[in-house]
């Protein structure tokens, strides 16, 4: 099984004092950020796609999706701010579902918080970086290889802006 671990493309400035920031939409760059992705994974084996409720990330995975013909799934637990133990409850329950199948694979689209965190509890869970780590905008890790408990590989993939 392989998980495509996305961080949302751009969208501008972020404004803690803004309400509404949850509601952030993709700017130009973003747009292409988001366009890019979709014409990279959409010749991978992707089954599933769940993302983060914020729009900035729906926003990004909605290309892929259409291209795909697959349903965008939103689940809190990629949401900004979450903790690390509810987004990797998350993440071990999608690798546990694919039962071993290395025939597909799964993308989830969260935020600038999250990824790292579940990066470093893969890590420190036994997961190789053979290259570069990196978590900006509209970039993507691809871990691979679960193993029960943490991936065994994870590759860190930037976007062209």
């Amino acid at each position: 099984m392989t998980v495509y671990l996305v961080r949302h493309a751009s969208a501008g400035d972020r404004n803690d004092s803004d309400p509404a920031d949850d509601e952030r939409a993709l700017d130009e760059t973003g747009r292409e950020q988001s366009a890019q992705l979709a014409d990279w994974l959409v010749h991978e084996p992707v089954s599933r796609i769940v993302t983060s409720p914020f729009l900035r990330c729906q926003q990004t995975v909605a290309p892929l999706a259409a291209a795909l013909g697959i349903e965008v799934v939103v689940d809190d637990r990629l949401a900004e701010g979450t903790p690390i133990e509810d987004s990797w409850s998350l993440l071990a329950e999608l690798a546990v579902s694919a039962n071993g199948s290395t025939s597909n694979a799964v993308v989830l689209c969260s935020h600038g918080d999250v990824i790292p965190d579940l990066i470093r509890r893969a890590q420190g869970r036994g997961m190789q970086i053979p290259g570069k780590s990196g978590c900006a905008k509209g970039s993507a890790w691809i871990l691979q290889h679960w193993s029960g408990d943490g991936f065994g590989t994870g590759i860190y993939t930037p976007v062209k802006a």
